[in-house]
């Protein structure tokens, strides 16, 4: 067990000292809770690290993509048939550190209004982290001006909308009770979604790619149970606006941690974005 929540960045392995015992191939489990277990895969792997040759020579591994992490777990594959399992282990990384809101499914939210400006930017980005018990939610309305909106949204089946059209729909079986990374990049006259690892781009509607949202408020998190991790609009963290009162966040029915979360039962979950623009 790791004594605190950590980005880890590599592991290193040896035998045991003056022996005939290491291992040869094994698999690397992470958690936040203890209880819940993710496998560590590398690009284009089966998930298995190849381990060591000989008791003494260290074998490192530089993950591709960092785990954050309190608890790891390795699992012994196969070992040297003259010994036996035997292991050094040595873990690389630093302090991981985070705003987490929950929220509680009814009247929860964050209102968070946009400083005024005179010109549009070319590129804006919304990117978050979500864990939830529920199987459908909404975790960002974001409205512009002209009755210009953007909805991301959870939901388990079929989306219905009242007045909106679907622009794209990313991931599913996201029901592991692991927390899942969001992003949503507007570029120009193109949207990037991406979830975990995947990514899509869509085209953009004309009005939309005009879409100014400095005026009207963003929502976060209207009828969504959960939790939410560093909120960020164009790199302003908006759960530390609202941790440290800033008067551009109105925080209705909800309450604020730095703590990871375990979250039960959830169903399969897709990641959906849908906009609305007045014709």
């Amino acid at each position: 067990m790791i004594t605190i929540v950590t980005q880890i960045t590599a592991v290193a392995t040896q035998g045991r000292y003056g022996s005939s015992d290491w291992l040869t191939a094994y698999l690397l489990m992470f958690s936040d809770t203890g209880h819940n277990w993710r496998q560590h895969r590398q690009e284009d792997s089966l998930g298995a690290f190849p381990g060591n040759s000989n008791a003494d020579t260290v074998v490192q591994y530089k993950l591709e993509q960092p785990v954050i992490a309190r608890f790891l777990r390795l699992i012994p594959l196969d070992w040297n048939p003259s010994g036996r399992i035997g292991l050094r282990l040595e873990i690389y990384g630093c302090r991981y550190t985070s705003s987490v809101a929950s929220f509680d499914g009814s009247r929860s939210s964050l209102v968070y209004r946009l400083s005024v400006r005179a010109s549009w930017t070319v590129m804006e980005t919304i990117s978050l982290k979500f864990k939830t018990l529920k199987n459908s939610g909404t975790l960002l309305h974001a409205e512009g001006q002209q009755d210009h909106s953007l909805t991301l949204v959870l939901e388990k089946g079929k989306l219905s909308s009242s007045g909106g059209q679907l622009l794209v729909s990313l991931g599913s079986l996201l029901d592991d009770q692991h927390w899942h990374h969001v992003k949503l990049e507007r570029l120009s006259t193109h949207l990037n979604l991406t979830v975990d690892k995947n990514t899509l781009q869509v085209q953009i509607p004309a009005d939309l790619s005009h879409w100014h949202i400095h005026t009207k408020p963003i929502l976060s998190n209207r009828n969504f149970h959960g939790c939410l991790e560093n909120l960020l609009y164009s790199d302003i963290n908006l759960i530390d606006l609202a941790k440290h009162g800033s008067s551009q966040v109105a925080i209705v029915v909800s309450h604020y941690i730095s703590a990871f979360y375990e979250l039960i039962l959830p169903q399969a979950l897709k990641v959906i974005v849908w906009y609305n623009f007045a014709y």
